[in-house]
């Protein structure tokens, strides 16, 4: 296994962090998530999830990466 970068950031972000990342509301993502139009959140308990952060910024640089394309 390869560190990463950083080693204090951690691997999963709470719903409201990825809100904030992608300037979304977390409903529109638990929504996205189910329609597979987002990456799923990991399960942590009954009651919490929690999205993989690498997933998620792979998803932010996707959108950005697309945005590129269609303007070139």
């Amino acid at each position: 296994m390869t560190p990463s970068a950083n080693d204090n950031v951690p691997r999963l972000m709470a719903p409201k962090e990825a809100a904030l990342a992608t300037s979304l509301s977390r409903t529109l993502l638990a929504l996205m998530a189910d329609a597979g139009e987002f990456p799923a959140p990991v399960r942590l308990g009954e009651r919490r999830v929690a999205y993989v952060r690498a997933e998620v910024n792979a998803w932010i640089d996707q959108r950005i990466g697309s945005r590129q394309a269609r303007a070139a």
